[in-house]
């Protein structure tokens, strides 16, 4: 009888049994939703969160101070569209077809026999949405069904640009809604793109599925507008535009922040936030004192902001020094999701998931850079640990950097170790080699070709 009685009581004053009861029983709905937030052309250094004493980012601070700021984070390319496809793909660009700007009629694309994260996230049940900007065919090719698009690459919802915001950030006209011409939009563009991912969220998406959703803003690239509710914060500084381009781009983090947090899903959601490469100094951007800026393998071009935000698995306000690139967001996203990585082809990135902890990371291919773009310049990169080679656009000419101490680029050691420098372009050769071999050449045999020390290497 007194056994009987104890267990009763056990069983009516458990406090755990009802909220697991509550819980979602499938296993797609324990999966931790994906938020990929892209800033284009954003520098290292315009951010209050990466050290500006200016440009204010309330709720990219916020992001920070619940999640980890990388210092050293990379885009995959010092060019959107490259960067762009590796962030999908977990590809470098010239290996996955991507290999530059895409503009005009250019054949070049994103190829339909790419895989990206969103369409292995749809065949585990995952519900996905792009908004912003799209760049990953030419402007002849977008919304062109001779050619893949979004939906084609895995998302179930779309509103796209094929680039920048027509006529500028402001009252944008070129957006395209699943294929459909959108018309004029009243307002600047990142809010729009913040309001069309909360409407998403809110009203489309199958709520009993994790999500999967890709934020991909125009600021602040030229042409730029700016809101003067937002530059009028710094009414009288000669760069008040830009700077407010800026906040205006945190205010539309905002409404994404805040939508997953009224939809009671922020504590389920693995949130990146990152730009696609670095700054254009004559527009205002700034690489906090990097060397070089967009479309340079120096670090200005490439080291970009990068938060994530994971709640209950990352430290909040915790810092990473481990490097990390945009193309481990592939690998990261399957990671977190429990999908093995294709077998079929290379991967290039790899899992960031221990460097949210300040871990560091094994990887079998070194980082590496090229950025096809004229004029000539340091357009080829390579890091392994704490060593860079960064060298000419021809593979002529190298520098030779311990970046983690010279995170500037200001001391060219080359001359002074030339066996370092020689092994390091030993490496580079082979990762390009692999690269050439097996992504899709012809697509820029027909770009300016400059000989390779005398060889056939192709820029």
């Amino acid at each position: 009888m007194k056994t009987t009685a104890f267990v009763f009581a056990i069983l009516l004053f458990a406090p755990v049994a009802q909220p697991i009861a509550a819980e979602p029983t499938s296993a797609e709905q324990q999966k931790p939703n994906i938020v990929v937030f892209v800033a284009d052309d954003m520098g290292w250094g315009d951010s209050s969160t990466y050290g500006n004493e200016l440009i204010k980012c309330p709720n990219l601070d916020q992001l920070a101070s619940q999640g980890v700021k990388f210092t050293q984070f990379y885009s995959a390319c010092a060019v959107c569209s490259p960067s762009r496809s590796a962030i999908l793909t977990g590809r470098t660009p010239y290996r996955n077809g991507v290999w530059r700007h895409l503009s005009g009629n250019h054949e070049a694309h994103l190829r339909s026999s790419e895989i990206t994260y969103p369409k292995l996230l749809k065949s585990i049940g995952y519900e996905t949405c792009h908004v912003g900007k799209w760049h990953l065919n030419s402007k002849l090719q977008f919304n062109n069904p001779d050619f893949p698009q979004p939906g084609q690459h895995g998302y179930d919802h779309w509103m796209a640009t094929h680039n920048n915001a027509d006529p500028s950030h402001k009252n944008p006209d070129n957006f395209y809604r699943n294929g459909k011409p959108v018309g004029e939009l009243n307002g600047y563009s990142a809010p729009l793109v913040a309001a069309e991912a909360s409407h998403w969220l809110t009203q489309i998406r199958d709520k009993s599925k994790p999500f999967a959703l890709s934020v991909w803003v125009h600021e602040p690239h030229s042409p730029i507008a700016t809101d003067p509710k937002f530059s009028g914060m710094y009414q009288g500084h000669q760069n008040s535009k830009y700077m407010g381009n800026i906040t205006q781009l945190d205010h539309a983090l905002g409404q994404v922040m805040q939508t997953l947090d009224d939809e009671g899903v922020s504590d389920n959601t693995l949130f990146i936030f990152t730009s696609d490469n670095g700054p254009v100094a004559k527009f205002g951007g700034t690489t906090g004192g990097l060397r070089g800026g967009k479309r340079s393998d120096h670090e200005g071009g490439i080291r970009v902001p990068g938060i994530v935000r994971w709640p209950n698995k990352i430290k909040p306000g915790s810092t990473s020094d481990v490097p990390v690139v945009g193309t481990d967001i592939f690998a990261t996203v399957l990671d977190v999701t429990g999908i093995p990585l294709p077998t079929d082809r290379t991967i290039d990135g790899v899992s960031m998931v221990p460097a949210l902890a300040g871990k560091p990371l094994k990887r079998e291919l070194p980082l590496f850079w090229r950025t096809h773009v004229s004029p000539p310049g340091d357009r080829v990169a390579l890091r392994i640990g704490d060593w860079k080679l960064v060298g000419n656009d021809t593979l002529t000419k190298f520098q030779l950097y311990q970046i983690q101490q010279d995170w500037k680029e200001e001391n060219d050691l080359a001359a002074a170790m030339p066996e370092k420098t020689e092994e390091m372009k030993r490496k580079l050769f082979a990762v390009w080699k692999s690269i050439e071999t097996e992504g899709p050449k012809e697509w820029w045999e027909t770009e300016r070709q400059p000989p390779a020390r005398g060889g056939t290497l192709n820029y």
